[in-house]
């Protein structure tokens, strides 16, 4: 814990054991932990999802993208009338 010490920490706790009592303190911590392993497992996700992206934009920006358009009027020669 970067800000909060030991004694916040027991702090904290104490407030907790005041507020919520002894019984739903086991309660808390398990719904806490599991807010927290779906937070990391949310996060994992968008990190995989940006690799991949940056993947397929590296795989897609190696490509060559070649349209007839622009050479159409040379292309587009007519007999003449």
């Amino acid at each position: 814990m970067s800000g909060i010490g030991a004694t916040g920490v027991i702090l904290l706790v104490l407030v907790a054991l005041l507020l919520f009592g002894p019984n739903k303190l086991p309660e808390l911590g398990r719904a806490f932990g599991r807010t927290l392993r779906e937070f990391k497992s949310g996060a994992r996700e968008i990190m995989d999802d940006d690799d991949r992206d940056r993947d397929r934009k590296d795989k897609d920006s190696s490509r060559v993208d070649v349209s007839r358009s622009e050479n159409s009027d040379k292309d587009n020669k007519r007999l003449p009338d």
